[in-house]
């Protein structure tokens, strides 16, 4: 069964998501303030994926978020929140987040959300392989990322970007086909700003200069791709 970490202050809202994720087979954990999520996220649970509200009594959800991937956790991170303003989305993804989905929203369309990217997970963490190319190493049985050795922490989604990248070495990838293959086809709420927040992400872990990017490469009017000849 996999475990959901609800960080949420609407009682109501908190009422009628728990009966639904319970319902379609997920354990849930309710916090109502950041600290209540720290301190769950500090206790002796793991968790499978976290769901936060941004705008919380004692702060908002990005500090959270930031808490979370600052401990080098790629556990994965749906935004709930209010404003569909793009700086606020931006911003969650630039800090670590995956996904987001806007109040008021169909608890079908969340669900949807949460088994795509749990879906995403199980299938890069049953890899048994590893992944070399321009000092950067994937070991994709613990999901871990090394660049020159030294350990890197990237998001759920940053990782399976490199990873996509990195199996596709010298290949100019749309952006269509990226995001065919990182999100199901029908889900059309993912759109090219996003990934641009995701690749720019990315770059400013794994380059040496993100400003002028190595490895993943812009190729104009036609995509990305990792360069594997440097």
């Amino acid at each position: 069964m996999k475990k959901i970490l609800l960080l949420e202050d609407d009682r109501s809202l908190i009422t009628g998501l728990q009966y639904s994720l319970k319902k379609n087979g997920f354990e849930v954990s309710i916090a109502e303030t950041v600290q209540t999520a720290k301190d769950a996220l500090d206790g002796c649970s793991a968790y499978d994926l976290l769901l936060i509200d941004v705008s919380l009594p004692d702060g908002t959800g990005f500090e959270v978020c930031e808490y979370v991937r600052k401990k080098g956790s790629n556990v994965p991170i749906i935004f709930l929140t209010a404003a569909d303003e793009e700086t606020d989305i931006t911003m969650g993804l630039d800090i670590g987040g995956d996904d987001y989905i806007t109040k008021p929203f169909k608890l079908a369309v969340l669900l949807s959300r949460i088994n795509a990217i749990l879906r995403r997970s199980n299938n890069f963490n049953q890899a048994d392989t590893e992944l070399n190319s321009n000092g950067i190493t994937v070991k994709l049985l613990k999901g871990k990322v090394y660049k020159n050795g030294e350990q890197i922490d990237l998001t759920a989604s940053e990782y399976k970007l490199l990873c996509m990248f990195m199996e596709n070495k010298n290949i100019v990838l749309s952006a269509e086909q990226i995001l065919s293959k990182l999100w199901d086809s029908n889900e059309n709420f993912v759109d090219n700003n996003t990934l641009t927040v995701y690749i720019r992400r990315l770059r400013s872990k794994i380059e040496d200069n993100p400003s002028e990017p190595k490895m993943i490469q812009t190729v104009r009017r036609m995509g990305y791709k990792w360069n594997g000849a440097l």
